[in-house]
């Protein structure tokens, strides 16, 4: 009895063992002792936990050759072009387009197929079954900059040297385009601004609107502000006036006037006095052409001295008429409604055409006049309702414009400053 009374004894004393005293383990461990590893997430993967292969899609290249060299056969690929016909058909897959391709194991068939149509977008193709398919547009942040500069040729020269995209300075230019003729910009002429800025992943990837701009001119000063309402949208002027106008200044973009209207012209190619009843856009071929204003098209048509040439009637008395295209705009001929800034036809030399222009001809009430001298009536204004809501965008935007300095312009004063040059500053008009 007393032996058992011993061993239960042993046992519920912790502090009694037959074995000598262990080495105490540290039982705590740092988690910096341990690298963290952050997976590397693209196309909503974790890629770190495929094998990544990357490629080009070549000319004449079929999605079934291409994705031989990843062990998927034909019949997969099949039933793919099946699954993928109501999302993103695999018809339009493009050379020259990047793609992905991820697996799990490199010696059995590929898992994902990814082809990005463009930089706000990609297609995921699931190479098993169920050969599941899904298009996924990209998150694309919206952020407010401003941007300004000195024009020192032309606009989109100037553009450039200031580090800024041929797609601001075609938003900025579709902003002012009925105030400002493009053709006469001068060196010394001044802009200034405000847009949202598109990026996608940090990236820069393109122009939302542009919200407020302002460019001098010579001695005139021009402003557009963007403003929508529930039953309008667009650009105002200071005082609530719509921007756009019933007519374009021209029928094409960043051209250059060859030939102005003149009774008394000498015909480069017939060598005779002969009258030119139209403004003539020098500009490279190919380039678009645009309708000045809605209208109808009553003639398409080609004579031997207009060459390929298009007329349209916007109202019981004015018409317009664009000549010596290289060719019509797809859907273009008699009886065709057309809109303002609506693709007509392409800058050529058909007819008697010394190089590729388009000769712009303005008829009115029957007779042909120069476009650049005409006074047409203003659009209508703005709704009295709206006038408060847009006045006090309109506020804001301009004093934002107001504290915007012009970047290359200031480089260059500081530049004279740095060569101990005497500096006059010149005295500051508009913003």
């Amino acid at each position: 009895l007393l032996s058992i009374i011993a061993i239960i004894g042993l046992f519920a004393n912790p502090q009694l063992s037959f074995f000598p005293a262990a080495a105490k383990i540290n039982t705590q461990i740092e988690l910096a002792d341990f690298p963290i590893v952050i997976p590397t997430l693209k196309y909503g993967f974790a890629l770190d936990s495929f094998q990544v292969s990357e490629g080009t899609i070549h000319n004449n290249q079929f999605l079934s050759q291409l994705l031989e060299k990843y062990h998927v056969d034909y019949a997969r690929v099949d039933q793919l072009a099946r699954a993928a016909k109501d999302i993103f058909p695999v018809t339009k897959l493009r050379a020259g387009k990047e793609f992905t391709v991820l697996s799990k194991d490199s010696s059995q068939a590929a898992d994902y197929f990814i082809y990005e149509p463009d930089v706000f977008s990609y297609v995921v193709y699931q190479l098993k079954p169920p050969f599941e398919v899904k298009k996924v547009d990209r998150k694309i942040e919206t952020e407010i900059k401003t941007a300004s500069g000195v024009v020192e040729s032309s606009l989109w020269n100037t553009m450039v040297a200031n580090d800024l995209s041929f797609e601001l300075a075609s938003k900025m230019e579709n902003a002012l385009a009925w105030s400002i003729d493009f053709y006469h910009i001068q060196k010394g002429d001044k802009f200034k601004v405000i847009y949202e800025d598109q990026s996608i992943d940090g990236k820069t990837v393109g122009v939302g609107k542009v919200l407020a701009a302002y460019y001098k001119n010579y001695d005139n000063e021009y402003y557009a502000y963007y403003f929508e309402s529930k039953k309008h949208h667009g650009y105002f002027d200071e005082e609530g006036r719509p921007m756009q106008k019933a007519f374009l200044k021209a029928p094409v973009k960043y051209a250059r006037i060859s030939s102005r209207f003149n009774r008394h012209r000498f015909h480069p190619i017939l060598k005779r006095v002969r009258a030119h009843l139209g403004t003539d856009y020098a500009a490279p071929r190919g380039t678009k052409i645009f309708a000045v204003a809605d209208g109808v098209v009553i003639k398409s048509s080609y004579t031997r001295g207009n060459g390929k040439f298009i007329k349209i009637r916007h109202d019981k008395s004015i018409q317009t008429q664009y000549l010596h295209m290289s060719r019509f705009a797809k859907g273009i001929h008699s009886g065709v409604h057309v809109k303002q800034g609506q693709v007509i036809g392409y800058v050529g030399s058909t007819g008697l055409a010394t190089g590729p222009h388009v000769c712009f001809r303005f008829w009115k009430d029957g007779r042909q006049v120069n476009h650049l001298k005409l006074n047409l009536p203003p659009p209508d204004p703005m709704p009295a309702e709206d006038l408060p809501a847009f006045y006090q965008i309109r506020d804001s935007f301009k004093l934002q414009l107001e504290g915007i300095s012009y970047k290359n312009f200031e480089e260059k004063i500081a530049a004279v400053k740095d060569d101990n040059t005497i500096l006059t500053m010149p005295q500051k008009t508009g913003p």
